[in-house]
Parts: structure tokens; C-alpha cells; sequence
């Protein structure tokens, strides 16, 4: 990565962006670097590490009260064993136990039934934030050649959602960084965009690829025989212009 620059009067400068100094990628794309969020980045990772060692120093001072124990279980019955015997003034220990159980089963089914609340409602939040990502993305509107349920049938496998965030993850499980603010998770677009890139079948799905020349698939071959877009699903559609092509998927009756 390199900055760039330009050259007024005989005088070398650095081009700028929106206060931003304007550095060349590798690969040839243009990144404004943002000092400021940078620094705070850092800021707020060094944070982060400083937090997780004082929690760690934490949880290491408090395993050392339990030094010397090498069976955990066995130690746990005994106190149980103990608090059975205070328990006997009151209640036969074998009552006491009952009772105890009475209560775990209860407690255990109404852990169940708010656990299935809890995943029914990350469920829905899950399809909001990703299902809504998918339907206002301006680079699906604006790159794409196919509607934004197939690209979220095709891509959507990729995206998280992490403490109310959108995250997208790449082919090989890593989370996709922001280019323009290091340190950062990208943004929805951003992260489809550099999904996008990766796509084998990319030209396919970009607009202005070129698919009617001389090279695009067709709906022939038995490839179409039969089949019509609206008794295909999202997936069924991705799939079909995955191996057939755009203008073969329109090609097929409605």
C-alpha cells in the first residue's frame, strides 16, 4: 500500500479525500485512511486487552482457593452430604432430596421454555437485520443484475448477527475487516462487495457483465426443460443462474 499522490506547480502532494489522505491498495483500489478512527480503534482494542488480562488474573487468584482439590465431584457430595445432615432436624434427608428434585425438574422446564423464547426472538431479529440488509443494499441495487433474495439465498450463509451487529465472515470463516476503517468490522455492503469479489460466478451476477455474448450459458439443453421462475424458490433461483446464467433464468417461462 502506498500514498498518492499528485503534483501541482512542480510541488509533490498528498491527495486527499474528505480531510482524509487517499492510499493505493495492492490490488489497485483506492482506500482513504481515517488517522483519527484508526487511533481510537487502537484505543479501544488496548482497552479491551487490558480488561480481558485483568479479567483473567481474576478468575486465576479464585481457582487458587480450590488448590488441593483433585476431585471436584467428590467434593461436592460431601458438602451436599453435609447440608443433608443440618437439614435432618427438620425433614428425613431422603425427603430433603425429593424436594430438591421436585424443584430442579421445575426449574429446568421453565430454563427450556425461556431458552425457546430466547432463540425464537434471536430468530426474528437474525431475519430483520440480514433479510432488511439484503433488501436497502445500494450495491445490490446498483452493481447487481439479479433481485436481492437471490443474492441473499446465495450469500446470506455469510452474515452474523453479534451483539445487535451485522457481521460478515469470509469463505474461510474470518471476519471481513473494513478496508477504509481499520480495525473495524465492515459494513453490509462493504463485506458483500468483497463477497461479491470472491464469487467464482461473479460476471454472472454483475451488471454489464457481458452474459448475451458469445461465451454466456443458455436456457437449452435441458437445463430449462419444464421449469418456471415463479414455481422456483430463492434457492432453486440462485442455483439456476449459478450454473445456467442470468439471461437463461430469464429466458424460462413465468
Amino acid at each position: 500500500m502506498k500514498l498518492k499522490t499528485v503534483e501541482v506547480d512542480g510541488k509533490v502532494y498528498a491527495e486527499v479525500n474528505d480531510g482524509k489522505p487517499v492510499y493505493v491498495e495492492d490490488d489497485g483500489k483506492e482506500t482513504a485512511f481515517d488517522a483519527v478512527s484508526t487511533k481510537a480503534t487502537i484505543s479501544r482494542l488496548f482497552g479491551e486487552n487490558k480488561s480481558y488480562r485483568e479479567r483473567a488474573e481474576s478468575a486465576e487468584s479464585k481457582a487458587k482457593q480450590f488448590e488441593g482439590i483433585e476431585d471436584p465431584q467428590a467434593a461436592r457430595k460431601a458438602l451436599e452430604t453435609v447440608k443433608n445432615l443440618d437439614d435432618k432436624k427438620l425433614v428425613d434427608a431422603g425427603e430433603v432430596e425429593k424436594i430438591k428434585s421436585e424443584v430442579g425438574k421445575v426449574y429446568e422446564t421453565k430454563l427450556a421454555e425461556e431458552t425457546e423464547k430466547r432463540e425464537k426472538l434471536e430468530q426474528q431479529l437474525h431475519a430483520e437485520k440480514i433479510g432488511g440488509g439484503f433488501a436497502r443494499s445500494k450495491f445490490i441495487a446498483d452493481k447487481l443484475a439479479i433481485p436481492s433474495d437471490l443474492v441473499q439465498a446465495r450469500f446470506g450463509s455469510a452474515f452474523k448477527v453479534e451483539d445487535g451487529d451485522v457481521i460478515a465472515y469470509d469463505a474461510n470463516g474470518n471476519k471481513i475487516f473494513s478496508r477504509s476503517n481499520p480495525g473495524a468490522a465492515a459494513g453490509f455492503d462493504e463485506a458483500l462487495e468483497f463477497l461479491i469479489e470472491q464469487y467464482p460466478q461473479k460476471d454472472q451476477i454483475l451488471k454489464g457483465s457481458g452474459q448475451s455474448g458469445s461465451g454466456a450459458k443458455s436456457g437449452g439443453g435441458g437445463g430449462g426443460q419444464g421449469l418456471k421462475r415463479s414455481e422456483m424458490d430463492s434457492a432453486a433461483k440462485a442455483k439456476y443462474i449459478e450454473e445456467h446464467g442470468q439471461q437463461a433464468y430469464l429466458q424460462l417461462p413465468k
